[in-house]
């Protein structure tokens, strides 16, 4: 009994990803709103790539500055396990 291994794959059509804060037409990120901040940051703390969330280069330098200061100020923790 064999088995074919080298059979062709069935290609689907990737999603176009869409930057979220584009869409709602955001041009700032303020560090004060935690909730989309935690929203961005993976289940150890660590700040989501760009290839993963879909944002566009703009709005992820602005999200990487607003998730520092937001840490440095303490409305959010370094890692997700302590406070959220």
């Amino acid at each position: 009994m064999s088995f074919q291994r080298g059979g062709r794959r069935r290609s689907y059509p990737r999603r176009p990803r869409v930057c979220q804060f584009c869409v709602d037409k955001i041009d700032t990120l303020d560090y004060k709103n935690v909730e989309i901040l935690a929203r961005q940051t993976g289940p150890e703390g660590k700040i989501r790539p760009r290839r993963r969330t879909g944002i566009c280069a703009r709005h992820q330098r602005m999200l990487a500055t607003a998730i520092k200061r937001a840490r440095h100020m303490a409305m959010l923790a370094f890692d997700r396990g302590t406070w959220v």
